[in-house]
């Protein structure tokens, strides 16, 4: 938050509202037995909080203006993992250790820190940072920075992705083959990580700051206009030019979020609407109304049960949105049972 707080909302609510089947077919949404416990508000930083992510073991890391990387563990107070006077952590990225892969990384300026298993280790950028991801298998982290992105295996040299411009979001495809950028100058570029190929997908009316791949990695979709715009990655390049979902607004698309199970879209909106979509439909289903400030984080729970949300204007929240709500083609794709833990 802009006051330098985190604020920690547990979202499994047993006695929340629950959907029950209908003998005849259907469902019905029985309401909830008692209010939801309410949200924890930690102070992490002595100014603004300007980046958070998960923490590997639990828990999440916050990044501030003031220099301080935060460790903010399950019911318990703050812990201070750096502090640098000298620039803002701009970026950070968690992903579970396993061996040398995974662990937390965060940026000041143009130095990139990483953490894993116990060894620490850091690398200089061409330019300042501007975000971190780690590959989903956590072997390697990719840095964007004005002029492309720096990627760092956790064995190896770094090696360069470059393309002109400023790069400001990332995102990997759910194998690992594919990352995409999202630039400063409304559109994205894409590479093959194998042999470097390039994909130009550009022609945005705004910058798509919010991406988000399908948990089959077939499509990609971004914000960036005023409705959701999906790219198809079945096989990538398949079609030259992207179709867009859900229904137009007369405000742009200011954050996504790709179902981690289904084939379904959330998307937030500059005038404070949340909404579910499917890609190539013009069906939605609203979520959240506007007001409140410009949409400006969604994420789903990893069993796809609940979506959160935050807005500009300091509120946050979430929506219970189990399966049974949803037609589905075929099943959604399995919940190991750690991520049914989480």
């Amino acid at each position: 938050m802009g006051n330098g707080h985190v604020l920690v909302a547990d979202t499994k609510w047993p006695q929340g509202p629950r959907v029950q089947p209908r003998p005849g077919g259907g469902v019905t949404v029985v309401p909830s037995a008692e209010p939801a416990a309410a949200p924890v508000r930690a102070e992490c930083h002595q100014g603004t909080c300007l980046a958070l992510a998960p923490h590997p073991q639990g828990g999440f890391i916050s990044g501030g203006d003031d220099g301080r990387v935060v460790y903010l563990p399950r019911g318990a107070a703050p812990t201070v993992l750096e502090h640098t006077t000298e620039e803002w952590i701009t970026a950070l990225a968690g992903h579970a250790e396993g061996g040398l892969a995974g662990g937390l990384a965060y940026a000041h300026g143009r130095t990139v820190h990483r953490h894993a298993s116990g060894t620490a280790s850091k690398i200089e950028l061409p330019a300042p940072a501007t975000a971190l991801a780690f590959s989903p298998d956590g072997l390697v982290l990719a840095a964007a920075h004005n002029g492309g992105v720096t990627l760092w295996p956790c064995l190896g040299a770094t090696r360069q992705l470059n393309w002109p411009g400023y790069h400001r979001a990332l995102c990997w495809s759910p194998d690992g083959a594919y990352l995409v950028s999202a630039m400063q100058e409304n559109a994205l570029h894409g590479w093959r990580v194998s042999d470097g190929m390039d994909m130009e997908m550009s022609g945005y009316e705004g910058q798509p700051l919010s991406l988000s791949f399908a948990h089959d990695g077939r499509y990609l979709t971004t914000s960036g206009a005023t409705r959701p715009v999906c790219w198809s990655f079945d096989p990538p390049g398949k079609s030259q030019q992207p179709t867009q979902c859900g229904i137009a607004s007369k405000t742009p698309v200011t954050a996504v979020a790709c179902h981690p199970r289904q084939p379904l879209i959330a998307a937030g909106y500059y005038n404070g609407a949340v909404l579910l979509c499917r890609p190539g439909s013009d069906d939605a289903l609203f979520v959240k109304g506007s007001g409140e400030g410009a949409v400006n984080a969604l994420a789903w729970s990893p069993d796809g049960q609940r979506l959160a949300f935050g807005n500009q204007g300091g509120l946050c929240g979430w929506v219970n949105l189990p399966d049974a709500l949803f037609r589905t083609s075929g099943n959604p794709s399995p919940t190991t049972s750690e991520e049914t833990a989480k």
